[in-house]
């Protein structure tokens, strides 16, 4: 059996309503880790809830080899709040399948082979992802993975020059790097790689799988550096608790992406609820919320832990806490002593993914409790 372990028991999440989640005692959690980010709305958002009720009374899923006015309207919509010209989509149903096909892609396409990928990166468990993430424990199991796969210091620009070469197919990165710790890639490292991969011939890949839907303070953390990749993956937040993944693709990638589908590619109630997720985030401006409400949760953090932790650093609502111990205790803590669940990025950060509805008095207690637990230790 496994769970979510405090003392020995498992917190068993019932219900969910908003920015909190309640356990089969009723107890109510304010939810700072949005189940790694995949509920930026809150939970049980009308929104979300009332596009999949209405989808499912008509038909529950239908084939991608029939068209479909669900999965044609968040085609359509994904093409319009895409960054830049990136026009095509494919759907699936998780980031790793997302970052697969992205990397099937980028080598049809280019018909070259090798994939530079980042130091404490993460890009998914499937074989193919699994080899352009950077620590052996979730893959060393599993080896030999897919090869041909470098890797090159986050944010190093001569590094990353040196690796991305004539015979590169790629190169994956995520904006923020979520399970290597929170670090946010500077846009100077960003733009630097469009301009290498653009004259290789390669193509940019950037992993939006938990920075996208407005996570960083706008629907794209693409939007904020200034360039636009060649592709763009998203999950987690897309369909607000959905299982559902996209790889948008710019045009010259999508005339040469070869053959790849899968079985259960935007099913319309996902789709409905994708394109519910997505409309509604511009709609009620939620990106540009995330990100005022993540200014103010940052700087308050810093100004309540000052020495006391090694950093906080993030973009919009996706902060990490860097304590100068293991993380793991202090989230034990947070549950049971102040009912704030929480998550890490490695051992020593406290990871805040909160839905991006939260107020600025849910972010206060949050810094209540964590000035309560390590200003003293």
């Amino acid at each position: 059996m496994s769970g979510f372990v405090f003392n020995e028991k498992p917190i068993q999440i019932e219900r969910g309503d908003g920015a909190y989640v309640y356990d089969d005692s009723g107890t109510e959690y304010l939810d700072m880790g949005a189940s790694y980010a995949c509920v930026p709305l809150g939970h049980g958002h009308p929104a979300v809830r009332d596009a999949v009720t209405e989808q499912f009374e008509k038909i529950t899923y239908v084939q991608a080899s029939y068209p479909n006015a669900q999965r044609t309207a968040l085609y359509e919509l994904l093409a319009e709040t895409a960054p830049g010209d990136i026009d095509n989509t494919w759907l699936c149903n998780s980031g790793t399948e997302a970052n697969e096909a992205a990397l099937k892609f980028a080598r049809s396409a280019t018909g070259d082979s090798k994939i530079v990928a980042t130091m404490q990166g993460f890009h998914g468990r499937t074989m193919g992802a699994l080899a352009t993430t950077w620590k052996d424990k979730y893959k060393k199991s599993y080896e030999p993975l897919i090869g041909d796969v470098e890797f090159v210091p986050y944010n190093d620009s001569e590094a990353l020059e040196e690796a991305v070469d004539e015979d590169t197919a790629a190169f994956i990165v995520e904006p923020v790097q979520g399970e290597g710790g929170i670090n946010p890639a500077t846009k100077e490292f960003l733009q630097d790689a469009r301009e290498m991969t653009r004259e290789a011939g390669a193509a940019l890949v950037f992993d939006e799988v938990q920075t996208g839907m407005g996570r960083t303070g706008t629907l794209w953390a693409a939007e904020q550096i200034g360039v636009v990749p060649d592709m763009l993956t998203s999950a987690k937040g897309l369909g607000n608790g959905f299982p559902v993944g996209a790889t948008l693709v710019r045009d010259w990638v999508a005339e040469n992406y070869g053959s790849h589908a899968s079985t259960f590619s935007g099913g319309p109630v996902i789709s409905a609820a994708a394109g519910a997720t997505v409309s509604t985030m511009v709609e009620e401006a939620v990106p540009a919320h995330a990100g005022e409400v993540g200014a103010y949760l940052r700087a308050e953090l810093e100004a309540a832990l000052g020495e006391d932790v090694r950093d906080v650093r993030g973009e919009g609502l996706m902060i990490g806490v860097e304590v100068k111990r293991g993380a793991n205790r202090y989230l034990k803590q947070l549950a049971l002593e102040h009912r704030i669940l929480a998550l890490p990025a490695g051992r020593t950060v406290i990871r805040l993914l909160p839905p991006l509805t939260i107020t600025e008095s849910e972010a206060d207690r949050v810094v209540e409790a964590l000035a309560d637990l390590l200003t003293d230790t």
